[in-house]
């Protein structure tokens, strides 16, 4: 028991351990604070035009689902490419309320009901109407699937590429199952014709600014909760679990419970940023289940650099803005780009971009002596 917890505090309190890691991300979420203030403020006195604002909320929202998965993937090991499902959840439940508040506005029914010969929405949509029972559904719902989902998976010990494997898994199910139309949840068209939000409208320059403000502060309160998290006696035993989870257990210590903890931590981070995100884009379908985002997430943390919070954030940052330039310049480009990139920082920065400053002085130095010699 010495031995590990002695392993672990070295860990912890090295130059790149999770405590300092956990203060840059803090200090980080100190800033996004301020920035959202600042965005606010221009988005609403017209310093900054609505397409700005609204790209820099949808960013903001990606860089909570990097936060999510850095949390459960850089720090306890557990890799999920299904993370893309508790997004979903808090997108189609806004969007369930969204729809609901629409249709009792204008007496308009949605595409769906239309389609699908309905006279009133399904009895599922109860209660949508109000905001504070839609927000509480969407943390209780992706909260209890991750849960239950959590509980199967680790008291069965399923772990490394077969975990993964199942959580792809099973967001792909779901997009099946939403792709049906008479699940009420759009089928394959999705849901669409938001008109206001908590009263304002929703196409509003003021409440667009809202939304993206919120989005920044919703990312910075997301950093700030997981750089505590790892800071704290939680986070130590994540990192051990990461490390060597079968010593961990056989000294004594009940992981499982350690480790569900923070997969539903994660996937409520995730569905809150589904929530932010489908108001600023007007629309949500079941492409949103796509195999394809829950990797992507993935490949943001691990371009970005794992285990680092900070990182995770700023390559979701980097890799969102990247493809929405230049998908609008050169979109046939953009998977071989990407491609490369992640090439470039497997080979030669294993932990992240965030490695660069460091191999970039490596490298000088090498230099440095090479010519000396």
């Amino acid at each position: 028991m010495t031995a590990i917890l002695e392993s672990i505090s070295r860990e912890i309190q090295g130059k790149g351990g999770p405590a300092r890691r956990g203060l840059a991300a803090e200090r980080l979420a100190g800033m996004l604070v301020v920035a959202a203030l600042a965005i606010l403020v221009a988005g609403t006195q017209g310093l900054m035009s609505p397409y700005v604002v609204n790209l820099i909320g949808q960013v903001a929202t990606f860089g909570m689902l990097a936060i999510a998965l850095d949390l459960i993937w850089g720090y306890a090991g557990i890799l999920s490419l299904g993370h893309g499902l508790y997004f979903a959840i808090g997108g189609y439940l806004i969007a369930m309320h969204l729809v609901k508040v629409a249709y009792l506005q204008t007496g308009t029914p949605p595409d769906f009901m239309l389609f699908m010969g309905w006279d009133s929405l399904p009895f599922y949509y109860a209660g949508l109407e109000n905001f504070p029972y839609a927000l509480a559904l969407i943390v209780l719902i992706s909260g209890g699937v991750a849960f239950l989902f959590g509980l199967i998976s680790f008291r069965s010990r399923v772990s490394g590429v077969y975990f993964s494997i199942i959580t792809q898994a099973l967001v792909f199910v779901a997009m099946l199952l939403f792709f049906r139309n008479d699940t009420g949840f759009g089928g394959n068209n999705g849901m669409t014709g938001f008109t206001t939000l908590l009263g304002w409208p929703i196409a509003a320059p003021e409440t667009i600014a809202a939304l993206s403000a919120a989005s920044v502060l919703a990312a910075a309160a997301s950093l700030y909760v997981c750089a505590r998290i790892v800071r704290s006696r939680l986070g130590h035993m994540l990192v051990a679990i990461r490390e060597d989870e079968s010593r961990l257990r056989f000294l004594g210590f009940e992981t499982l419970w350690i480790k569900i903890a923070a997969w539903v931590i994660s996937a409520v981070i995730a569905a809150i940023a589904g929530m932010l995100y489908v108001p600023q884009v007007g629309i949500i379908n079941p492409r949103v289940l796509s195999p394809e985002l829950s990797i992507e997430i993935a490949v943001w943390v691990a371009i970005g650099g794992r285990g680092t919070l900070v990182g995770a954030f700023a390559g979701a940052i980097l890799i969102s803005t990247l493809k929405v330039v230049l998908t609008a310049s050169a979109p046939e480009l953009w998977p071989f780009i990407l491609s490369l990139l992640v090439i470039f920082v497997v080979v030669l920065l294993p932990n992240g971009l965030l490695d660069a400053p460091a191999a970039l002085r490596g490298w000088l130095e090498w230099r440095r002596q090479r010519a000396a010699s």
